[in-house]
Parts: C-alpha cells; sequence; structure tokens
C-alpha cells in the first residue's frame, strides 16, 4: 500500500508540474481527488487493510492528499498570475503613438438644401410649421379640393392605411391644419417626408421630401406669387437667375402655374444639364382656391392666397449638380463625404 500511494504521488505531482492551464489542473484534481480519483480508491480498499495497519495507512492517504492540494493550489495561483500577467501585456496602451482619427459626421446634402432653403424664407417673415406623416384622407385630398373620386388620387398613387387615413403624399395638409386655426394672416413654409407608390429609378422614389409654402392675407395677388419665388430662385441658384411661369392645373389652386429656372450652368444657353432648352422646371403654386378657403374656414371674399410647392431632393440634385437620385440614399460614404 505504502508504495501504490508514493507512485500516486509522484505521478501527480508530475502531472501538477506540467500543466499548462487552468483546466488542465482541475483534470488533474479530478483524476486524483474526485469522488472516483486515485486517492478515493485507495481508502475505498481500506477494508482489505489489517485492521493494525489502518491508521498507519490512513494517515499517508491524508498526507498524500494534503501534499496534492497544496501543490494544487500553488499551481493554479501561479497559472492565475501568468494569465493576467499576459493579458496585461496584451492590454498595454503605447501612449506615445498618435491618436486615432475621429470620424465627424456632417450634415446629408437634404438637410444643406433644407437649412438653405429654410433661411431664405425665414427671412422673408415665414414660419416653419410641421405636421404628421400619416394623415386622414380629409386632410390630404378632401380639403385640398381633391374629391373622392378625382383624378389626381390615382396620379398620386396613394398608400393607404385605412379607407380613411393615409401616408400623406404631399405637405399640403399641413397648410389646411393651420388655415384651421384661424390665426391670420399666415406665411409659413411646411417640409417634410411624403410618400407615394412610385418605382425607384433616378428621379423618383416612394418616399422623398417636399418643401411646400402658404400665404394668406389681404389683397394678395399672383404677382406677390411671382416676387417671392423669383427671389427665392435668386438666393439659392445665384443672382443672375430668371424665373419664367407656365399655367398648369392643380386641384388646390386657381390660377396654377408650373415655374422654370434659368439653367445655372450654361446661363440659359443650353447644355445637357437643361437638356438643351436653357430652362429647368423647378415647383408647382398658384393662387388658393376659394373652396379650399371655405373648407378651412376662411372668407375667400375676404381674404386670399398663394400655395407653392418644391421637392427638396430636386433641389439637392440641382444645387450640387447630382445626376442619379438613388445616391442621396445609397449611405455610399464616398458620395456623401463630398458634402
Amino acid at each position: 500500500m505504502r508504495e501504490q500511494l508514493e507512485k500516486i504521488k509522484t505521478e501527480a505531482l508530475e502531472r501538477i508540474a506540467g500543466a499548462d492551464g487552468l483546466d488542465a489542473l482541475n483534470d488533474i484534481r479530478v483524476a486524483y481527488l474526485g469522488k472516483k480519483g486515485e486517492l478515493t480508491t485507495v481508502l475505498k480498499s481500506m477494508k482489505d487493510v489489517a485492521p493494525e495497519d489502518r491508521p498507519k495507512v490512513g494517515q499517508m492517504v491524508n498526507e498524500v492528499r494534503a501534499l496534492l492540494e497544496e501543490k494544487l493550489e500553488e499551481t493554479k495561483a501561479a497559472l492565475a498570475a501568468k494569465a493576467r500577467q499576459e493579458q496585461l501585456a496584451k492590454e498595454v496602451i503605447d501612449v506615445t503613438l498618435p491618436a486615432k482619427k475621429a470620424n465627424i459626421g456632417h450634415s446629408h446634402p437634404n438637410m444643406v438644401a433644407l437649412k438653405e432653403v429654410e433661411r431664405i424664407f425665414t427671412g422673408m417673415g415665414y414660419e416653419v410649421v410641421e405636421g404628421p406623416e400619416i394623415e386622414y384622407d380629409e386632410y390630404n385630398f378632401t380639403k385640398l379640393n381633391i374629391p373622392p373620386n378625382h383624378p389626381a388620387k390615382d396620379e398620386q398613387d396613394t398608400f393607404y392605411i385605412s379607407k380613411d387615413i393615409v401616408l400623406r403624399t404631399q405637405t399640403s395638409p399641413v397648410q389646411a391644419r393651420t388655415m384651421e386655426k384661424g390665426k391670420l394672416p399666415i406665411r409659413m413654409i411646411s417640409p417634410g417626408r411624403v410618400f407615394r407608390s412610385d418605382e425607384v429609378d433616378a428621379t423618383h422614389s416612394p418616399s422623398f421630401h417636399q418643401v411646400e409654402g402658404l400665404v394668406i392675407d389681404k389683397h394678395i395677388t399672383f404677382a406677390d406669387l411671382k416676387g417671392t419665388l423669383a427671389e427665392f430662385a435668386k438666393e439659392m441658384f445665384g443672382e443672375e437667375t430668371k424665373v419664367k411661369f407656365r399655367p398648369h392645373h392643380f386641384p388646390f389652386t386657381e390660377p396654377s402655374a408650373e415655374m422654370d429656372v434659368s439653367c445655372f450652368k450654361c446661363g440659359g444657353k443650353g447644355c445637357r444639364f437643361c437638356k438643351g432648352s436653357g430652362w429647368i422646371e423647378i415647383l408647382g403654386c398658384g393662387m388658393v382656391h376659394p373652396h379650399v378657403l371655405e373648407m378651412c374656414g376662411i372668407d375667400p371674399e375676404a381674404y386670399v392666397g398663394f400655395a407653392f410647392g418644391v421637392g427638396l431632393e430636386r433641389i439637392a440634385l440641382l444645387k450640387y449638380e447630382i445626376d442619379d437620385m438613388r445616391l442621396l440614399y445609397e449611405n455610399d460614404i464616398r458620395f456623401l463625404k463630398q458634402f
């Protein structure tokens, strides 16, 4: 029995000394001190030892157990310390190295264009008003003189959430809500995201942004509308920019027009940018329809006004000479860094 215990002690100490990690050390503990370990097996065989030798054998087993437990703890502490040193070595920071350059973000081209539009109109005394993107059919269509069977509903390819609730196709509902409050006169622009069921291509998207403007006051004329938009065009595209108005039709304005600006790339001479015409279509506008005023609680005999709407992406595409609207939404850092 003595020889067996010496052999167990020698083997165990050799394995402990050669352990290369805490997992290996735990395996050694289980192999010798566990419920089915070598020393446990020796203790279970004590019944075969002569009664007079059992105290000596038991003492020897306890001495070997104590020695192995001591060595296991010492080796465990040494391995843990070594692991900490290795971890610290990996985490050493060389304070002499140059710092990492922070990547600082900046405004998106749409936001750059929007801030410019807001700057121009607030400088003219306009207020910036926002409204809900999920809108009632009544505000998105009915109060804008677009009845239930009007073709404009089909033309705009509306996203319907329910029979009476839609994703707004324009920011004009914000104008209707503002007129309903009855605080006159009104000078406002309403920027925001709008939604239409368009196929994605270089000039269309199912989700884009509009900026619409509204003025309601006494003695407002079409000349006021032309002067306001001419000033906006000069501020946005350059002092030499000219404008022209073409008759058009919108349900919520009468008379209505579309406004073109002279090509700021070629000065109106004709180029690829303006498709050789010298002019670029920029927005729609007109005098607010009397029926719209009535439905929003404003007396059309006492008050008149004008409205206009421009696509924010269109301004960004033109101002920064971007030829594909999809670039604005692909989050390509190489593209966005240019702004």
